[in-house]
């Protein structure tokens, strides 16, 4: 059964009763330190004096610090370097960074141990050749034996690891500062190698630079001698080509080609020669025949013989007009002046008939210069045609040796550049400190800092050994015992009837976390807690508490505002849930309780809740209702049973007059035309309670929640009831639910209610998987005035 052995209403009061007493009392420790100072002084004291000693026996070291600058916007000496520069900030940096790691490489380090002799320094883990042995071999006549390569590669490697140990290298945020630190027991040491290993680094530097050149050049240098007579052959089969195919030219133009353009020139002006002798031997024969002057062109009017002809001509027919007003026309002197202009005449005739032959024979002479010019034009059209051909390959040949050409000249002018940058220095590395001798030591730090450290540590050390053997002997700080759990006397109980025998459950205390002002808000539930026998009844899950109060909801008139689009469960005049506010305490309780139900009902997709009550049937049906809002506002499909089948509140309610006929909304029933399923506009589905017999009634629920069940279309499945007492058909329904929740009014005691329901449940009280305090039921049954209604 339910152990309640911290009732709600007394929560507080006990958790501020079992705090334990602090076990730790400072002034007693004062106290405790005060009576050993003398002893914790000595301590201390004792402590800084060995650590002074220790720091004087650790061995000096003395760290001497040079300062480089890396640029890597190396020297432009030459316009094409041998590797590309870095452009951006990230690349610089990383170039930087790269020179840094390069300044301690093995093959900087192993010059500066050359340099330094650093293999014979016993600090570097060398040998100085004056050892014990080597004394005493000098004693008695005898050379130690030179050491081996073998040796002298160990010795060296060993060196090397050393001075590895020794170098720090540091580089400036966002500049191309680098710094060298090297420490060494001896400070001229330190400075000479910090000096020593920025040299060799700048060395190494050149050295890398001029290798890459050398090699640069080299390479370059063997491939010259190939290319070169890779292009004599190229420029061999060019020339032989163009002799055997007569391509011969002058000023980057063949010979034939220059031919037929000449050709074609002369051909041109002989066609326009001829076009203007046709045009002159046309105007001649065209003056000819018609009646005007014969000598009216340009030709007669040229010639000075045509000239002197028609001055004459002008003179005899002025001659004429003259005698021919003063004589008659048979005078002999008239006809012969007539005679005279007629021979005149004649003779202009004559002289233009020769011009007219003249250019007939120029015509023709001019036909046959442009006929034999158009004869050796196609003759040379034709052997340009044959030249055409072979100017493909002649083409191809060039190219191969123009393309020869220029990779020879480009790996020649390369090779000498590189050839020249061996001597050159790129680098824009330089010393920007060089290391001085230090004067103060980096380690071990002042014996003032040793004395103070070793005085803290030894008064620590003292303090806690005279507390720790205080604690063990002397008892002075014992925790105060844990306060004894009152007794809660038992209840008197009405007589049960005896139960078969159940296997005992080991009780699990589970925390109210979703409702801790529980206890807070009900000083009337200070009864004394109930603490059965556990001979009696075993322990059970102890469920969770919820509290339906008048914050979480809102409460209308029934009927007065309802839609006509179906019915609403939110307008039948019952309080119902607050919209919105998906976070407060009351649906996060509901919330656990569902994934307590669903989690007891093993794998089932349709777990089944009962709300049960001790008493009052109206404040159950309202529970139920706003625990099913809350199920369909978290989008769960929920299908509401009324399972009282005396008092039927919820159908009472859904089955009002003026609603839809049931019978048309819904198919799922539970064994009448009346108890159809109800579809709201809630999310929520209702069957109303069944009329008659209550077997009956519970029968068509059993059959009503596996037919929902195969169907599968609800996700949770809510029964308000049965009432108490409860009945073999009630007892079945409850063995056939997955979980179950107690209603109690906060009118009656807890302990007394849940006991009550406790009693009543029987074998189905381990399903309990929760409790809500009902603040609405006394309310709800007198009207109070100034309420504000939604």
């Amino acid at each position: 059964m339910l152990d309640y052995n911290q009732p709600v209403d007394r929560a507080r009061p006990e958790a501020s009763q079992q705090r334990p007493r602090a076990s730790f009392n400072v002034l007693e420790l004062v106290n405790l330190l005060w009576r050993r100072k003398i002893a914790i002084a000595v301590a201390a004291l004792l402590g800084a004096t060995l650590a002074v000693t220790v720091g004087k026996s650790l061995a000096p070291r003395y760290t001497a610090t040079a300062q480089l600058y890396v640029d890597p916007r190396e020297l432009q000496l030459v316009d094409r370097e041998l590797t590309p520069r870095a452009q951006d900030v990230s690349g610089m940096s990383m170039v930087v960074e790269s020179q840094a790691r390069l300044i301690t490489s093995n093959s900087v380090l192993l010059q500066v141990i050359q340099q330094a002799d650093l293999d014979k320094d016993p600090e570097f883990g060398g040998a100085d050749g004056k050892g014990v042995m080597s004394s005493l071999l000098g004693l008695i006549g005898l050379q130690p034996h030179a050491p081996s390569a073998t040796e002298k590669k160990e010795v060296q490697l060993a060196a090397l690891e050393a001075l590895n140990r020794h170098i720090t290298i540091r580089k400036t945020e966002k500049s191309f500062i680098v710094d060298i630190e090297v420490w060494s027991t001896d400070p001229a040491k330190a400075a000479m190698l910090a000096n020593t290993l920025t040299s060799a680094y700048l060395a190494e530097s050149r050295n890398s630079q001029a290798s890459a050149a050398r090699r640069a050049t080299n390479d370059l240098s063997g491939r010259l001698k190939e290319l070169r007579e890779r292009l004599r052959n190229a420029e061999t089969v060019l020339a032989t080509y163009k002799a055997q195919n007569n391509f011969v030219g002058t000023q980057d133009a063949l010979i034939s080609d220059q031919q037929l353009s000449a050709s074609n020139q002369r051909l041109s002006a002989a066609r326009a020669a001829t076009m203007d002798t046709q045009a002159r031997l046309d105007q001649i024969e065209a003056s000819r025949r018609t009646t005007a002057d014969a000598g009216a062109n340009s030709e007669a009017l040229q010639s000075p013989t045509i000239a002197n002809l028609r001055a004459q001509y002008a003179d005899a027919r002025k001659k004429y007009a003259e005698q021919a007003g003063e004589l008659g026309p048979r005078h002999p002197a008239l006809r012969q002046t007539e005679k005279q202009v007629e021979d005149l005449k004649r003779t202009i005739n004559e002289e233009i008939d020769r011009f007219a032959q003249s250019a007939k024979n120029d015509l023709t002479r001019a036909r046959d210069f442009e006929a034999s010019l158009s004869r050796a034009l196609e003759a040379q059209k034709r052997q340009s045609v044959q030249l055409s051909q072979a100017a493909v390959r002649l083409r191809e040949l060039e190219r191969e040796a123009d393309a020869s050409r220029d990779v020879y000249q480009s790996f020649l002018k390369r090779s000498r550049e590189t050839e020249e940058q061996e001597t050159l220095n790129t680098s824009a590395a330089r010393i920007i400190g060089e290391a001085t001798v230090p004067q103060r030591r980096s380690f071990p730090p002042a014996m003032s800092l040793f004395a103070m450290i070793g005085f803290i540590f030894g008064a620590i050390a003292a303090s806690s050994w005279f507390v720790a053997a205080e604690l063990v002997f002397a008892g002075a700080f014992v925790p105060a015992p844990a306060p004894a759990r009152p007794n809660r006397t038992p209840l008197p109980q009405a007589p049960r009837a005896p139960e078969p025998s159940r296997a005992p459950e080991t009780a699990r205390a589970q925390p109210v976390s979703r409702a801790p002002e529980v206890a807070d808000a009900l000083p009337e539930l200070a009864a004394p807690p109930l603490q059965p026998s556990m001979v009696e009844k075993p322990l059970i899950e102890k469920p969770l508490i919820a509290r339906l109060q008048e914050a979480d909801v809102i409460h209308t008139l029934g009927a007065i505002l309802a839609t006509g689009g179906g019915i609403d469960l939110t307008r039948l005049g019952w309080p119902t849930l607050r919209p919105g506010f998906p976070l407060t305490t009351l649906l996060n309780a509901w919330r656990d309780m569902r994934a307590t139900a669903a989690r007891r009902a093993g794998g089932k997709t349709m777990p089944v809740i009962a709300l049960v009550g001790a008493s009052e049937t109206t404040g159950r049906s309202v529970t139920a209702l706003n625990f099913a809002l809350a199920a369909a506002r978290d989008g769960a499909r929920v299908l509401m049973i009324d399972a009282d089948h005396q008092a039927h509140s919820l159908s009472n309610k859904v089955n009002r007059p003026r609603k839809s006929e049931p019978s048309k909304v819904g198919w799922l029933s539970i064994g009448s035309k009346a108890a159809r399923e109800i579809k709201t506009l809630n999310g929520i589905s209702v069957l109303p309670a069944v009329e008659g017999d209550a077997g009956k009634a519970t029968d068509a629920i059993r059959k009503a929640i596996e037919q929902a069940r195969s169907a599968g279309g609800y996700d949770l499945v809510i029964l308000d009831g049965p009432t108490a007492p409860l009945t073999a058909g009630s007892r079945k329904l409850l063995d056939d639910a997955d979980a179950l929740v107690a209603v109690l009014p906060t009118s009656l005691d807890i302990n007394d209610g849940l006991e009550e329901i406790l009693s009543t449940l029987g074998r189905a009280e381990r399903k309990l998987v929760g409790v809500v305090l009902d603040e609405l039921t006394p309310m709800a049954q007198a009207r109070q005035r100034g309420r504000q209604y939604a």
